[in-house]
């Protein structure tokens, strides 16, 4: 299995390179054309780029990416594009969670190959929506899955914009099978509830995990247009708002739902806990929280 899937491995983490590239490209083309709206006296905002690395506990090369974060644009306050591709051996609390959820062989060989994109958006008005992206490949020698998916989390909620930012992404995931939007809504709706605070993150998208039809290249092909679908479903809803006039009660809303959103990253998100317990570089995973938040 493991020859047989180099090359896969090697067409995946290219994809997921080449989504971070557009969307890097169109991110930075939205600041440039902010040229009206409150925050257009601000510089133009780009994004500061710099290499990961992770080691194994012997200290050898375990992979690794690059993160890309951009602060105080705009259009975004903090934007954060991330992609990676890393190996090594699950430790033994890794190990546990991957037999919790069915993946076979964890105590005969804990090997894993993981590569994936993963951003997260705090925008300057709140008007326009923070949002959240991702998806990945991982491996091990006796499984292969893919996952990911985006939601949107507006401090200012909009059926309209609700209802285009999940038009777009059924439009993608009905090109491959009518119930896959349906059933990622749904599993999105469960995930990104924060039990504490009784309520969901956002207005929520799709999410996808541990997708293994048996067919490598219809799962990947799918997983490839949930990164296509991103950026018209997102575009459209930002466009659309950032020149858009705010108050201090539309600010004051803004940082106490990044409050929120800090807690479920903290607290639930599977990725933060699986770069956390596998020694990816903290300053990636964390870079999914926001500039300034609230709590009262």
């Amino acid at each position: 299995m493991t020859t047989d899937f180099d090359s896969k491995k090697a067409q995946a983490s290219a994809w997921f390179r080449s989504l971070r590239d557009e969307i890097v490209a169109a991110f930075e083309g939205l600041e440039a054309t902010q040229t009206e709206g409150p925050f257009a006296d601000l510089p133009e905002g780009r994004f500061e780029v710099t290499e990961t690395k992770r080691t194994s506990d012997d200290g050898s090369d375990a992979g690794g990416g690059l993160m890309s974060v951009m602060r105080g644009g705009r259009v975004f306050e903090k934007v954060g594009v991330n992609v990676s591709t890393v190996y090594g051996t699950l430790g033994e609390r890794a190990q546990k969670a991957m037999a919790a959820r069915g993946v076979p062989g964890m105590a005969d060989d804990p090997r894993f190959w993981a590569s994936g994109i993963s951003l997260v958006a705090h925008m300057q008005n709140p008007q326009t929506p923070a949002v959240h992206m991702n998806t990945r490949m991982f491996w091990t020698p006796g499984a292969w899955w893919f996952g990911g998916g985006s939601d949107l989390n507006p401090c200012i909620e909009r059926d309209e914009d609700t209802a285009f930012f999940h038009n777009v992404l059924k439009e993608y995931c009905d090109r491959h099978d009518a119930e896959y939007y349906p059933r990622f809504k749904a599993w999105a709706d469960e995930y990104f509830y924060v039990p504490h605070r009784h309520r969901a993150r956002g207005v929520g998208g799709i999410f996808y995990d541990d997708l293994n039809t048996g067919d490598w290249d219809a799962d990947f092909n799918f997983t490839q247009d949930v990164g296509r679908a991103f950026l018209p479903a997102f575009l459209g809803v930002t466009e659309k708002w950032r020149d858009a006039p705010w108050s201090d009660a539309d600010k004051e809303a803004q940082l106490a739902h990044r409050g929120l959103y800090a807690e479920y990253n903290l607290v639930y998100d599977r990725g933060t806990k699986f770069g956390l317990e596998t020694g990816h570089d903290a300053n990636a995973v964390l870079m999914s929280l926001p500039p300034v938040a609230k709590w009262y």
